[in-house]
């Protein structure tokens, strides 16, 4: 009687494997012709001045669509090519990058500053370091080629000044 109680197990298992390898064939192609038919969609509706990208990672906007020898215009950054029309993809979508020094520690935007008084600190403050940097001789950089110098020798500033002990 065991025997044939396992028998039986083991055929409702094989036959639970069996229709879930189907059923997931069958989940799989319907997903892909789901996609293939909006990838169809999307090329049948270019038209000039629509953003995409090439399979090769081309970005550029569509010049002239034609659908008889699947064959697009890409304009990319003024320079044109022809593409076959199974090529051409949606453009990526790329996020906006923010700078740190825009938001504060939740990631609020910060309150903006009138652009008219912001441009004219910046402008001050460019010409006040242009001032202290030219009025200083090239000491610093002069000191610098020397250390580089030394270092490309062997030498440390220490070991080339005599010890006061």
């Amino acid at each position: 009687m065991q025997s044939s109680g396992s028998g039986i197990s083991s055929m409702l298992f094989l036959i639970l494997i069996i229709v879930l390898m189907f059923g997931m064939t069958w989940w799989s192609s319907r997903k892909n012709k789901q996609r293939q038919g909006d990838v169809e969609t999307f090329r049948r509706s270019l038209e000039p001045g629509t953003p995409v990208a090439t399979a090769s990672g081309l970005l550029g906007t569509i010049v002239s669509v034609d659908l008889e020898k699947e064959q697009v215009v890409v304009d990319s950054e003024g320079t044109k090519s022809r593409w076959r029309i199974q090529a051409i993809t949606k453009p990526p979508i790329v996020p906006a990058y923010v700078h740190d020094d825009e938001v504060d520690e939740q990631g609020n935007p910060l309150p903006s500053a009138p652009e008219d008084t912001q441009s004219a600190e910046g402008a001050e403050n460019a010409e006040s370091t242009e001032s202290t940097e030219s009025s200083e001789p090239n000491s610093e950089s002069a000191d610098q080629e020397e250390w580089s110098g030394q270092k490309e020798h062997g030498e440390s500033k220490e070991s080339s000044e005599p010890s006061a002990q």
